[in-house]
């Protein structure tokens, strides 16, 4: 499992542009609206939580080929569960 594989390189350049188009949203609403209030911070740790959940997937569905469903699953309540507490602090208190 090479990194230089092409068809893996082109995965991790979609999941780089999918996550620019995510975090274009926020940025957008912000220009209309003070409900939307984020930081350069949090742009940075929503990118990273998001391009790392969408790598995370394209290695472990490569190496899980006949889990997929399973694997973006598992990433996907991973993904939201870190989302969650660093916004709000559900369980913890790393949020706001």
């Amino acid at each position: 499992m090479k990194i230089t594989d092409s068809s893996q390189r082109r995965a991790f350049i979609w999941v780089a542009s999918i996550t620019g188009l995510i975090l274009m949203m926020p940025l957008i609403a912000m220009q209309f609206t003070n409900e939307v209030v984020w930081t350069v911070s949090d742009f940075v740790v929503a990118g990273i939580l998001l391009f790392s959940a969408g790598s995370i997937f394209v290695l472990a569905s490569k190496k899980f080929s006949k889990h997929k469903l399973i694997v973006g699953v598992v990433v996907l309540i991973v993904l939201i569960w870190l989302w969650a507490e660093l916004a709000v602090g559900i369980f913890t208190n790393w949020g706001s």
